[in-house]
């Protein structure tokens, strides 16, 4: 009776912090734009709140959120699902060299305005493919998953080190797409409403996702199978089989933050040009409490402070040495991570491999 109680009253706290962390999500986002339209529309403007809050620091704080997001999308769903994907950064890396060249080759056969997709659905694919042998290795071979993912990393960094040719470029990545009224809104529209469209998928898929995993049968049997293997086999739930398609959905989200560094953000691939998003992915799954509005939220936040750290050393700032002002981002990430240690609690069988009795 004791055990059981004990067992409720821990859901009921996981709830609730489930509940507060999307709450924050929210209030922090709101806060943002809140004073970022302030800073835009008053006197504030004149002062030193414009460098921290003007719609050049939201704006690059989104870009950098994009990409975040959606590797802390991956990991959300994988390990909701049991099984722990370190193995972000190197989806991510693959899919952005995936989408590189066959963005490269599209432009050389003269079929611009299709090569931007095509790169897209080829990053897709890559990062699919890479995430299928995470979970072979993980759900298959039993190996340990931790192992597994630093070998999708080391993989995917030796392999685009080897392949990469200087000498391709790429032509051309998706632009803005305003959408109409909503783009015209002050302040609001400039920065959410005149984006790209990946950028528009990204956003999309935080809801999307947020709805199905808390609202849905799919949602309910992900959750089942990495909180409780076993009941989940005993109602009919092919546990395995579900791991092995939510990991490679995971993987292709992953693919798709790197096409969105290639085929939106930079336009073109560099050696290692994911520099640890996949890590500080990671960091925004547990700092969203494994919650894809959560996450968001801790990616924005991640985001930010990458955003002060580009305006304060576009601003000159020389009172603070430059290497100070650039370590700004991992210093708010281990922060963020380390303070949330012991409030948050992982799906109870992460990494646990299950097999059916």
């Amino acid at each position: 009776m004791k055990a059981a109680n004990k067992k409720q009253n821990g859901q009921e706290t996981l709830t609730w912090v489930t509940r507060l962390t999307a709450r924050w999500s929210w209030i922090l986002i709101v806060a943002l734009f809140t004073l970022a339209v302030l800073v835009e529309r008053t006197a504030l403007g004149q002062t030193w709140l414009r460098l921290l809050f003007g719609k050049s620091a939201l704006n690059f704080a989104l870009r950098a959120a994009v990409p975040l997001t959606l590797g802390a999308l991956s990991g959300v769903i994988c390990e909701r699902s049991g099984i722990i994907n370190i193995g972000i950064e190197g989806m991510m890396l693959a899919g952005a060299f995936g989408a590189f060249v066959v963005k490269v080759k599209a432009d050389m056969l003269g079929i611009l305005p299709l090569s931007l997709f095509l790169a897209m659905l080829t990053a897709l694919l890559v990062g699919a493919v890479m995430a299928y042998i995470h979970a072979l290795l993980s759900i298959r071979y039993k190996v340990n998953q931790i192992i597994s993912g630093t070998v999708i990393i080391t993989l995917a960094s030796g392999l685009t080190t080897f392949f990469f040719n200087p000498d391709w470029n790429s032509k051309g990545k998706f632009g803005d797409i305003a959408i109409p009224l909503l783009s015209k809104i002050p302040v609001l529209g400039e920065v959410l409403f005149s984006k790209g469209l990946i950028t528009y998928m990204t956003l999309t898929l935080v809801v999307a996702m947020q709805i199905l995993l808390f609202r849905s049968q799919w949602g309910l049997r992900t959750r089942a199978i990495g909180e409780h293997p076993r009941a989940a086999d005993t109602v009919g739930i092919n546990v395995n089989r579900m791991r092995y398609y939510n990991t490679v959905v995971g993987g292709m989200l992953a693919g798709l933050a790197g096409a969105f560094l290639v085929l939106e953000a930079v336009g073109q691939f560099k050696e290692g040009m994911t520099a640890g998003r996949g890590f500080i992915s990671l960091a925004a799954m547990i700092f969203g409490n494994w919650t894809p509005v959560g996450a968001f939220g801790a990616a924005l936040l991640f985001g930010y402070s990458q955003a002060l750290q580009n305006e304060l050393l576009l601003a000159g700032v020389t009172s603070v040495p430059r290497h100070f002002i650039s370590m700004l981002p991992y210093v708010v990430t281990i922060v963020a991570v380390t303070g949330f240690v012991g409030r948050t609690r992982p799906p109870a069988a992460e990494g646990q491999v299950y097999e059916s009795e």
